[in-house]
């Protein structure tokens, strides 16, 4: 390991530590430059900025998280892989308090960071799918959106709940009502109407990757608009 990769690695080191001990205020130029013994130009040469260096320690820490759990066979209902991912990002949200507002509980509008990032990576594929077994009710986007918002709203209430306060089923119950809105059941009696409609329509578009190098530029644009709008149509 050269000189450089120890000295980056000790500085959000002991930015971790800061964090976890005293919060996103106890994390300055000066605490930081201290406990890695390093001079405050060296954090500014490594990371950018401040909030550079943040960003940094919250991706590493959700990296070595995601690697510890996702070492499993997936599930053969997606389903129950997309109940995993759920209980999963409220478990890292709850147990790593600091890390988890600092990539989520102050949103830049326009900014992602690189742990944000990987986090809808994780929740994109298993939503996908949920869609390509035809059991998405909603469009992949949508759903994404609605789960990762309620997943959001929980950890960040528990968080703000001392813990002896807290409520233990807040999580599972949120959960089922977010995945009885945006899936269908796993019986064999296929969904009526317009939502059988919608189901097939939203496995079709998670599968046109797949086939789309046979469609013109055009005939993809138009394909997706028409997707689209059966979707949105139910």
């Amino acid at each position: 390991m050269d000189e450089k990769a120890t000295t980056r690695e000790r500085i959000m080191s002991a930015a971790a530590v800061l964090l976890a001990e005293g919060g996103r205020e106890a994390v300055s130029t000066r605490s930081v430059s201290k406990a890695a013994a390093v001079q405050p130009p060296t954090i500014y040469r490594q990371f950018g900025d401040m909030q550079g260096l943040l960003d940094a320690v919250a991706a590493e820490g959700f990296a070595e998280y995601l690697h510890r759990k996702t070492d499993r066979v997936r599930a053969a209902d997606p389903v129950e892989d997309l109940r995993w991912g759920w209980d999963l990002h409220i478990e890292f949200g709850v147990a790593n308090p600091e890390i988890y507002q600092l990539m989520f509980g102050q949103p830049r509008p326009g900014v992602e960071s690189a742990a944000v990032t990987e986090s809808f990576n994780v929740l994109r594929g298993l939503v996908t799918r949920v869609a390509e077994a035809g059991r998405l009710s909603v469009d992949v986007d949508g759903a994404m959106l609605m789960i990762h918002a309620a997943g959001c709203g929980v950890v960040l209430t528990l968080i703000a709940t001392l813990p002896e306060k807290r409520d233990p089923e807040l999580a599972r119950r949120t959960r089922e009502a977010i995945l009885a809105a945006i899936t269908t059941t796993g019986s064999d009696e296929a969904p009526e109407g317009s939502r059988r409609a919608v189901t097939r329509t939203v496995a079709f578009k998670a599968v046109l990757p797949d086939i789309e190098d046979i469609l013109s530029p055009g005939e993809r644009v138009l394909l997706i608009e028409l997707l689209d709008r059966i979707t949105h149509s139910a």
